[in-house]
């Protein structure tokens, strides 16, 4: 009996510290103490939620609206006799006097704008500015001693980490979702949104209508990101905008209401001999590429900066301003550097000889989508 007692008790210790270890699996390091039913999601919500907005937006249509079809109108919701489209996403508070940080898309043609609040309040908001170029926008309210949220680094963003969505998706307000970093540096070409220009987040943390807007939070309840895309037909794919890029482009709103997006009108590719051998046996190809790595130009805009320095397709870019080239994203990165009216120094690989070119970015137009 005693043996019997003994061994329950080890037994029972045995699993007292399994228990802890598996509590404690996966939770951050620095994480607080949790109450009964927390949990490190519950104190990123705790964090952050009361500075987590509903944006809500309206469009006067116009018109008429003939007495019979008012009741098979839906979404367009009726004032009167005219047609208004009403709409909602997410936002998040990001200066205690009242600057909210959405989409571009959230509050585009929108005349009227309101703002509610966790605690009730629901405020009048003023568009500073929005760019559509990477669908950041940026509210102003009347207000002041706001809560607002921390901001992380998403350069340290990494595959597999946690993400937690917070947002108001179908008008749910204050929906978690939980999921993790499933991808980063995803293109806008690649998931069907060739307009913009943004390094993707790709999470699996689930994002909806309304959640449009709203902020993307590591562990810690940071914001690394805003909540901005699905792709139509899939399950576990959402799209976030780095919130460093966010920040960049919320700066240049708040101070002139526009965004500089420089650029010269270049489709790229990184050479492998892969992509060597399907450039060379394509049917319709003009090019004849002889190298295995480097910076391929493949196509070249009329009438870009470019085109304007004489860079040509089957180009290998090999340097600009005396740097070696060694993926696409460097030369994106120098030519937002450069600036409009910059200069970039190129040296590029033409046949068998070396070629040297400047090229001065020019203003992004508003339906250009090449880099």
């Amino acid at each position: 009996m005693k043996r019997f007692t003994s061994s329950v008790v080890m037994l029972k210790r045995l699993l007292g510290l399994l228990g802890v270890l598996l509590l404690g699996f996966g939770f951050p390091a620095n994480a607080a103490p949790f109450g009964a039913g927390d949990n490190f999601v519950t104190a990123a919500i705790d964090k952050v939620e009361s500075a987590v907005v509903q944006v809500n937006v309206s469009r006067n249509l116009g018109g008429e609206v003939p007495g019979a079809l008012r009741p098979f109108l839906g979404n367009p919701q009726i004032g009167g006799s005219s047609r208004v489209l009403r709409g909602l996403g997410s936002g998040f508070v990001i200066d205690k006097n009242g600057k909210i940080l959405t989409n571009s898309h959230v509050v585009d043609n929108a005349d009227t704008v309101t703002v509610s609040f966790q605690d009730g309040r629901v405020l009048e908001g003023k568009v500073l500015g929005k760019d559509p170029v990477t669908d950041v926008a940026v509210i102003q309210v009347q207000a002041d001693n706001l809560p607002i949220v921390a901001l992380g680094n998403s350069d340290d963003v990494r595959q597999g980490q946690w993400a937690i969505a917070i947002g108001n998706p179908l008008g749910l307000q204050e929906t978690v979702t939980v999921g993790v970093i499933s991808g980063t540096e995803r293109s806008s070409v690649d998931i069907g949104v060739p307009d913009k220009r943004v390094g993707f987040i790709q999470t699996d943390a689930a994002i909806n209508p309304g959640n449009s807007g709203g902020p993307l939070l590591n562990a810690n309840g940071d914001v690394i990101g805003i909540n901005t895309a699905i792709i139509q037909g899939t399950q576990g794919l959402g799209f976030a905008i780095p919130i460093n890029t966010a920040q960049k482009v919320a700066q240049q709103l708040i101070a002139t209401g526009t965004v500089k997006h420089p650029y010269i009108g270049v489709q790229l590719v990184a050479l492998d001999p892969n992509v060597k051998e399907y450039v060379n046996r394509a049917p319709n190809s003009r090019m004849k590429v002889e190298d295995d790595r480097g910076i391929l130009v493949v196509g070249v805009g009329r009438g870009t900066p470019a085109a304007k320095a004489g860079l040509r397709p089957g180009d290998i870019i090999e340097s600009i301003n005396d740097q070696p080239i060694q993926n696409v994203k460097t030369i994106q990165q120098l030519v937002d550097e450069a600036g409009v009216e910059g200069r970039l120094n190129l040296n590029v690989k033409r046949s068998d000889r070396t070629v040297a070119l400047t090229i001065s970015p020019e203003q992004l137009p508003a339906v250009e989508t090449q880099s």
